[in-house]
């Protein structure tokens, strides 16, 4: 019954407002106020429909850092979140290393290049489900890819 209510009162997947609904992570913040829904073709083979929804401050055992969260579809059918985590410490050793700080679209920036990369590597898009988690080494990588000194 509950599920037919928020059917008919909510746009997009009941799954996730119900799971958003009774997590206990906080907010999501920084979404666009329009939802753009884009496309990539995965190395893979695949093709994902994406867009995103935002972050949030993320703590797991003894990291913490921020969580990009996307929704992401192989088929425009079943749509599932993929959460980017990018641990603080991480983003802290490239600014230190690199004398300067990311700016907010420089990590939405990394976060979505990570995205991409797990989109190119996972063999389905069953994988998908499980969270990416961006060490030193992609920041690293993907930075210099993005041109940021």
């Amino acid at each position: 019954m509950l599920r037919k209510y928020l059917a008919g009162r909510f746009e997009g997947n009941i799954t996730v407002v119900l799971r958003d609904w009774f997590s206990r992570k906080g907010a999501l913040t920084g979404a666009p106020a329009v939802r753009r829904v884009k496309t990539y073709s995965a190395q893979s083979g695949f093709v994902y429909q994406y867009y995103y929804q935002g972050r949030r401050p993320f703590r797991s055992g003894g990291a913490a850092g921020t969580e990009f969260v996307f929704s992401v579809s192989a088929d425009r059918r079943a749509w599932r979140p993929a959460a980017i985590r990018m641990a603080g410490s991480a983003v802290a050793a490239w600014q230190n290393a690199h004398q300067r700080e990311l700016s907010s679209a420089e990590t939405y920036a990394l976060a979505k290049m990570a995205l991409f990369q797990a989109f190119d590597e996972r063999p389905d898009p069953a994988r998908m489900k499980a969270d990416v988690h961006v060490s030193e080494a992609d920041i690293e990588a993907i930075a210099a890819t993005l041109g940021f000194d």
